[in-house]
């Protein structure tokens, strides 16, 4: 039976010292156009000192869309420190989420001396989008790049998880000239867009997303996205995972990217000419390790690392191993560890997989 070389944390967790948990607005600072007064009511809830550090860090900056001339205020997290060397880290994250994935990992990131932006992805996040732009694929690639263009300026590492990988993938067969390398975290590649779901009325549209914000809903998805979860922290991540959905312009802006049809990008994955990092998470019920295999086949130039007992979101889930993963390729490049099986040989077991 195939494996996947397993590599087990490579930056010590005690790294990290957490902020006081303060239960006052004071954590967003000054700045109440960032998130409107009811979002900050639901962030005093939160108890993660983490969640609560990274939100006192969300900026909002300016970013003119060239597809439709729109001036998006875009949230993201800037680095501590602007580097003069060295091509900074652009973490992205999955489908309906926002940057606060990052909450563990990117301190990790900024301690190993990376220069660390966490990017909204247009439509998800915390993004004003009061002005309604279109959501789609094409509009979304736009955002990053234009992003790109006016505050970062150098080839990027780009990290892209679960379907933030596909936004990866589209943007760097799309941009190469902004992009180094790719850090992709348990891919979803494949999926043929949005399916059937590009297809339902509208008003049937609404009505699906609208239990995508539903409690127990989120729930279940957070649990299932993670190993042995206790209750009581899979209830505080839902929480946190589900900020985003709470503003006005969430649920049009998701079902525009439903009915455009989403990412489709599986057939163009042979024409990313750039080095990869594969990351998979062992107890992935989400994305099969298979489909890892596959994409490490079929990018022309890419390793595959997994991480032991981690489920769907390693970057939240273990994030020692990620931010030890992902210097160790941003440093060295892993080039010392040989994989299992030779390329050829490796293609011939994924057929039987």
């Amino acid at each position: 039976m195939f494996k996947i070389t397993t590599i087990t944390a490579a930056v010590p967790s005690t790294g990290i010292f957490p902020v006081s948990n303060r239960k006052t607005s004071r954590f967003l600072g000054a700045s109440p156009e960032v998130f409107p007064p009811f979002l900050v009511k639901e962030m005093e809830k939160i108890e993660d000192p983490f969640a609560r550090k990274l939100v006192s860090r969300i900026e909002m900056l300016p970013v003119e869309l060239s597809v439709s001339k729109n001036r998006i205020m875009t949230s993201c997290v800037k680095p501590t420190v602007i580097q003069d060397k060295g091509n900074p880290l652009v973490l992205l994250h999955g489908f309906d989420s926002s940057c606060l994935e990052w909450r563990y990992t990117l301190p990790l990131l900024e301690q190993a001396g990376f220069e660390a932006w966490a990017v909204d992805i247009l439509g998800w996040g915390f993004s004003n989008l009061e002005t309604l732009p279109l959501c789609n694929v094409e509009s979304k690639r736009d955002h990053l790049y234009q992003f790109w263009k006016t505050y970062i300026r150098r080839p990027m590492l780009l990290v892209g998880p679960s379907l933030g990988a596909a936004a990866a993938v589209d943007f760097a067969i799309n941009h190469p000239e902004a992009v180094d390398k790719l850090i992709l975290i348990n891919a979803s590649v494949y999926a043929k867009g949005t399916g059937n779901l590009s297809k339902l009325p509208r008003s049937v549209a609404f009505a699906g997303v609208s239990l995508l914000k539903f409690l127990p809903l989120r729930f279940y998805a957070t649990n299932l996205g993670f190993t042995d979860l206790p209750f009581t922290k899979c209830l505080e991540w839902t929480c946190i995972a589900r900020l985003h959905c709470l503003l006005p312009w969430w649920k049009e802006a998701t079902v525009d990217f439903m009915s455009s049809g989403g990412y489709n990008v599986s057939s163009q994955i042979d024409q990313v000419m750039k080095r990869t990092l594969v990351i998979h998470g062992e107890k992935d019920r989400i994305v099969d390790s298979k489909l890892s295999v596959r994409l490490h086949c079929e990018l022309p130039d890419a390793i595959i690392r997994q991480i032991p007992n981690c489920g769907h979101v390693p970057h939240v889930e273990k994030p020692d191993a990620v931010a030890g993963l992902i210097t160790d390729f941003v440093s060295h490049g892993i080039h010392n560890t040989r994989p299992l099986f030779p390329k050829h040989e490796e293609k011939i077991l994924t057929t039987r997989l």
